[in-house]
């Protein structure tokens, strides 16, 4: 196979090209520079150190330019779909999210054979909350090579290599008396983590649309930081790294975030951030809404999508996971105060944080799941999600090794597991009668976003621009 592009490729190409194009896939088949120059030309031999030079730096940087264009994926005008991955908050817990994209990147990639293909390159839109948005911009910032800052299999390690910085452990008297004079983390590692990953990366650099939900406790309403909207609202062009640091500032654990961002026409917008949970901790919702608004504004990549249904959307939505068994009662939340319901000692647990992060996700996963099923399009929406978390998993900071690892096997297990989707005579998640897992739903899903990739590069050499 290796031999047969070289010859194709060859007859058409300078061979330093060749070399270049070709090179990243015989790599991936194990053969060195000396054997793939054999392989442009048998005349040399695999030995030999003569033949033809690399391309120069100058060549080389036009070149990865040209490769990032070619990834990019069409925009949903040339398609049949309109793609999107939304990813929950969640803390630590990011990391059975985590487990669940590299899975899905992997499939892409061998579905179309091509281990450089990154999941940004297949959606339309990737939407995350908290951690959620964290993993959103590490998955769609780009590198100097103008790819994707992180791979999918990178998620993971990051979080077992970061997470203790981010939420140091700390004895059970300090913890409480942190919380009792501020946030419980002061922020800083997190803050110089983000900076250090994203630099100076602005909204509109993303390689993918994003949607990242925070809330502006000055202006007391949601500020969504899509890539959309900031094309209209120039205001919305941060840096990522501020969108990060606002959308994870869960109250009581990590500080509000503030800063200020002066546009090109020198306005100054001041942003006073908090935890995007607090507004969509599941971004679904969010996500099809901002496409939904494009479409009815005639975005140039919506052309021809105006009657636009949930048949039209492919949805992946990730989870956190959570615990649904029985913890609070009545009785014991008619007793308390400010204090409890900040933070309890019988249930070692922010209770007021917690139940507006639940409510917040199971809303809009409810909504979502009438939308689909009522418009009977339930298979264009996959929903990966455990809510059998024991009380020691579900807390969002437990930065610990061996409860990092064990949310990595949840995530791994949860892949086995079947599908469920909701029962709306009961609101209670059920198997799919198909009996499959979430990986092989996936690995659908997959087939499906690579079909739609091919389907739009097809048709945007024949399709007439409006």
């Amino acid at each position: 196979m290796v031999q047969w592009l070289m010859t194709r490729f060859v007859g058409r190409n300078h061979p330093a090209n060749a070399f270049h194009y070709v090179s990243r896939l015989a790599t991936i088949n194990g053969l060195s520079d000396k054997k793939i120059k054999f392989l442009i030309n048998p005349r040399i031999s695999p030995s030999s150190n003569a033949g033809f030079t690399r391309l120069s730096e100058k060549e080389e940087k036009e070149n990865v330019k040209n490769d990032s264009i070619v990834k990019k994926n069409k925009p949903p005008k040339y398609g049949d779909l309109v793609t999107i991955l939304s990813l929950d908050g969640g803390g630590v817990r990011g990391i059975i999210g985590g487990v669940i994209l590299a899975n899905l990147e992997k499939h892409l990639q061998e579905i179309d054979n091509d281990k450089s293909m990154r999941l940004a390159d297949y959606f339309d839109v990737v939407a995350g909350t908290s951690t959620g948005g964290l993993m959103t911009t590490m998955l769609t910032a780009p590198n100097k090579a103008g790819r994707p800052l992180y791979a999918a299999d990178e998620i993971v390690p990051f979080y077992f290599r970061e997470a203790a910085k981010i939420f140091p452990p700390g004895s059970w008297m300090m913890s409480i008396i942190k919380l009792l004079m501020g946030p419980k983390y002061n922020g800083n590692d997190l803050r110089t983590i983000l900076r250090n990953l994203l630099g100076e990366t602005r909204l509109h650099d993303t390689l993918t649309n994003i949607v990242i939900p925070t809330f502006d406790i000055k202006e007391l309403k949601p500020t969504i930081f899509s890539s959309y909207q900031e094309s209209v609202n120039p205001s919305l062009n941060v840096k990522l790294s501020d969108i990060c640091i606002g959308t994870s500032a869960a109250p009581t654990y990590l500080p509000a975030h503030y800063f200020s961002n002066k546009d090109k026409q020198g306005k100054t917008t001041e942003f006073n951030l908090i935890d995007g949970g607090v507004t969509a901790n599941d971004p679904t919702l969010t996500a099809i809404t901002a496409v939904s608004r494009q479409v009815l504004k005639n975005h140039p990549d919506m052309y021809g999508l105006e009657a636009l249904g949930y048949d039209k959307f492919l949805v992946i939505s990730i989870g956190t996971g959570a615990s649904k068994k029985d913890k609070y009662s009545a009785t014991d939340a008619a007793k308390w105060g400010i204090e409890n319901w900040a933070y309890n000692f019988k249930y070692n647990s922010n209770p007021i944080l917690e139940v507006i992060l639940e409510s917040s996700r199971d809303m809009v996963q409810y909504h979502t799941s009438v939308l689909f099923q009522a418009l009977k399009s339930e298979g264009n929406y996959l929903r990966i999600d455990v809510d059998t978390l024991k009380p020691d998993e579900v807390s969002m900071d437990k930065a610990a090794m061996p409860n990092l690892e064990n949310l990595k096997s949840i995530g791994e297990k949860l892949l086995k597991s079947n599908v469920v989707r909701m029962n709306l005579n009961t609101d209670i998640y059920e198997p799919v009668p198909r009996n499959v897992t979430n990986d092989q739903e996936l690995m659908r899903f997959a087939k499906i976003l690579s079909n739609e990739r091919k389907i739009r590069n097809e048709r945007s050499k024949t399709m007439i621009d409006k």
